[in-house]
């Protein structure tokens, strides 16, 4: 039987440019040296090349809207007039500055902050809003914030705006919404009594106009994305879908609405869903492909099936073949009028193009697929289910030998590192002895003042340092000059650092171009792009290792330059690691075997960096564990085995040093409340945490829990480019010791300082040593 052709579909594409043309546009525009019409016309020229592409590569649903200067998610929280009174909004078009200062926080005049005419603007002398990991990915987002009284407006017509702007362009699209539920789901009242669900009805009329104009104008589907119906919802959850929709429906009944879900299976949500006066449903088919089954027995025969069966969060290269042999019997089943083809999410999380990768090794390069290779995977996957299956033979067979080559080569299989991690010895799971005696130990040997200072690893990237790594690695600089260079941005910071009297130092990480791929590119199994970004928030763009095979460390990989620090100072110098969790959740992982084994790897790895350290006289030790609970499973029920691993594969790195060897970690924005035995279970010496923007209520666990260990809790937003003042320091510290005792607690900023520029970070630190030494001799005079 021959079919028509199966729709293919993008729920949304990356947003940066092939050449992160967009963050270009940003930090010029941030810094002044454009204006605001110069952000906006290269914005509408990557949303043009956008739909172009996908266009040409045979897409026939493609999306609008799904563009965005910082982040969807704060686009969405200005689309319904949620905009703190702090920034200063009054109604009306929401200009630019009052958006960034939202997103980044402002400062006064600061030029960072200036509209295009070089003023401040609303909303400057603000902090950023607060910032979170988009459900288990890397991607943040900017958290939604409602109060009681919260009043809705339609503030921006963006979405209207880019679907008209397609049009015009010859591109009739699906415009894309963060569904109503999902989004008062991410948000946060500073008010612990309100409920963001009660706001519904609120915010209903707000979408209902926007849909209602994005209807008059020719739209004919709009996807509204509900990533929340892949997690445990309770009953009222559930209910305020049925609400949400059934005002939709009832609204606009000739508008189609496709609800996508993604990054898991709807599980015991299937019902809900169905249940939704919708047009079409998305399933992500990549991290729940067991859901398929139930949702064709269940699924009403006129409802539109996209099948995200293409990873949208992942570079490898699909078994096309294997693919078509499960999706022919749906299309048996079902047909094609009401099936469409899709990415798993998003392809906002994975690279651009694979054909700009010209120095990958070719066998791991024939392994991968990027954004532009999976929509013409998507191709080949209609073609072929479509009764065209001759024409694309070829590409059939090209992905068929590929998968096979992968399974067999020696470049992914090592059998001596199988063999060490088969066995893992409870021994090396834990330290010698209880955290009690270890801090007594610690203290008698570092002798370090209540509040210690420190910070959590980097310092700023300069332009200096990017031109003289970018001239190492071209060979115009040679390794002699190169590394006279490194030490002395090196000791510049070490002295610096000195002099403002920090307690325990760091060496800057000038020789480090990221904190994953410095180490991924020491190790065995790893392999590095040269343009392969994707964003990470705004203009903060990584290029995620590629994990292909099993993992080995041949040699040291930061003992020399820890060394060398050392040797300029006698204040403790930390040595700086990342740990394997982060070194697996921020990087592209093997699909071949479980992410545990995987891990385990990479934990062995890196035990055997932190003994070559202690054994060259490190004594503070920092094992970064950043993205331990972005990789927490959505759902509860899969939390307990992925902390169990994850939690182990933490005790190998630190379990093999001696009880005066002090163990640091850090994480990012993240809730603790719900894992803090794991986190207890890791049994750091210190963990540092982001906190300032949630003035300090990410404690409230800790202090719940009775955590026993000490805590450095952020009081230094380094996502912002404030400076924040010493009272403001003071007051977060205040919080902090509401909830902890004081000989728990540590100073430090909230992550580390390689984004931000020396011009903001040298009054910054400078004002949190000053904070500290106030809050020693405020205790000191209260004590006597």
């Amino acid at each position: 039987m021959t079919w028509s052709s199966i729709p293919i579909a993008t729920l949304g594409t990356p947003r940066i440019g092939p050449r992160r043309e967009l963050k270009t546009a940003l930090e010029s525009f941030w810094s002044g040296q454009s204006d605001e019409a110069a952000l906006l016309k290269t914005a509408a020229g990557l949303r043009a090349a956008n739909w172009e592409r996908q266009k040409a590569l045979g897409i026939r649903v493609i999306p609008s809207n799904d563009f965005s200067l910082y982040d969807q998610v704060l686009d969405t929280s200005v689309m319904v007039g949620a905009i703190p009174a702090a920034y200063g909004w009054r109604g009306g078009k929401v200009p630019l500055a009052t958006y960034f200062a939202m997103a980044r926080g402002a400062q006064g005049a600061d030029p960072d902050h200036a509209c295009a005419h070089g003023h401040a603007g609303h909303g400057h002398g603000v902090p950023a809003q607060e910032m979170t990991k988009w459900f288990d990915t890397n991607y943040h987002y900017m958290v939604p914030e409602f109060t009681a009284d919260q009043a809705f407006t339609l503030a921006s017509l963006k979405a209207v705006d880019e679907f008209l702007e397609a049009k015009a362009l010859g591109h009739h699209t699906r415009p894309v919404l963060l569904g109503p539920v999902t989004f008062l789901k991410l948000g946060k009242s500073k008010d612990p009594s309100l409920d963001p669900l009660s706001l519904l009805h609120r915010l209903m009329p707000v979408y209902i106009d926007i849909l209602r104009r994005l209807s008059a104008n020719g739209a004919d589907w709009v996807q509204m994305d509900e990533p929340c119906l892949v997690l445990d919802l309770d009953t009222a959850t559930q209910l305020a879908l049925r609400d949400a929709y059934g005002m939709i429906a009832y609204a606009l009944p000739h508008l189609k609405i496709m609800l996508a879900t993604y990054f898991g299976g709807l599980g015991d949500n299937l019902d809900t869903a169905l249940a939704l006066p919708v047009a079409g449903l998305h399933l992500d088919l990549v991290r729940a492909p067991d859901q398929l089954d139930a949702v064709l027995a269940k699924a009403p025969r006129g409802l539109v099936l996209s099948l995200g069966v293409i990873d949208g969060r992942n570079v490898w290269r699909a078994d096309l073949s294997a693919l078509l042999d499960r999706l022919g019997p749906v299309v048996t089943r079902r047909g094609t009028d009401h099936l469409q083809l899709a990415p798993s999410c998003s392809l906002l999380h994975v690279p651009i193009d694979l054909e700009l990768e010209t120095d990958l090794d070719p066998d791991v390069k024939s392994w991968l697929a990027f954004s532009l290779q999976k929509m013409d995977e998507l191709a080949t996957l209609s073609a072929a289910l479509s009764g065209e299956r001759e024409r694309v033979a070829d590409k059939l067979a090209a992905s068929s030998q590929a998968a096979a080559a992968r399974k067999a080569s020696p470049k992914v299989h090592n059998p001596a590192v199988a063999a060490r991690t088969a066995s893992i010895a409870s021994t090396l799971k834990q330290r010698d002895s209880a955290f009690p005696l270890r801090a007594q130990v610690q203290r008698r040997r570092f002798g370090l003042p209540a509040f210690p200072t420190t910070t959590i690893g980097s310092f700023p990237q300069t332009s200096d340092v990017r031109k003289a790594r970018s001239a190492y690695a071209k060979g115009t600089l040679d390794d002699a000059a190169y590394e006279r260079f490194l030490r002395e941005e090196t000791e510049r910071t070490v002295r610096w650092q000195e002099e403002i009297g920090l307690d325990v130092l760091v060496h800057g990480e000038f020789e480090r171009n990221d904190m994953v791929q410095y180490f991924g590119e020491q190790l065995s199994g790893f392999a590095f792009t040269k343009h392969a970004w994707v964003q990470s928030y705004g203009s903060r763009y990584v290029r995620p290792p590629i994990l292909f095979g099993d993992v080995s460390r041949p040699s040291a990989m930061t003992v020399s330059w820890w060394a060398y620090a050392q040797s300029l100072t006698s204040k403790p110098m930390k040595g700086m690691l990342t740990g394997p969790v982060t070194i697996l959740n921020w990087s592209f992982v093997r699909n071949d075997i479980p992410r545990s084994d995987a891990c385990r790897q990479i934990a062995f790895a890196i035990r055997d960096e932190v003994e070559d350290l202690e054994a060259a006289g490190a004594a503070i030790i920092q094992i970064d564990e950043a993205a331990l609970r972005e990789g927490l499973p959505l759902r509860k029920s899969d939390w307990k085995t992925y902390l169990d691993w994850a939690v182990e594969c933490f005790r190998i790195c630190a379990s093999g040093v001696a009880d005066e060897t002090q163990i640091h970690t850090h994480m990012c924005y993240s809730e603790f409340n719900d894992i803090i035995d794991a986190i207890a279970a890791m049994d750091a010496d210190v963990i540092s945490i982001e906190t300032s923007r949630s003035k300090m209520e990410l404690l409230d666990a800790f202090r719940t829990y009775k955590y026993p260990n000490e805590i450095g809790p952020g009081v230094y937003d380094i996502h912002s480019p404030r400076v924040p003042e010493i009272g403001e320091m003071t007051e977060l510290m205040a919080l902090a010791r509401q909830r902890l005792a004081d000989g728990q607690l540590w100073v430090n900023p909230d992550c580390g300082l390689k984004t931000r520029k020396w011009e903001k970070v040298r009054p910054a630190l400078a004002n949190m040593v000053a904070a500290a030494r106030a809050l020693r001799s405020s205790v000191q005079e209260a004590a006597e």
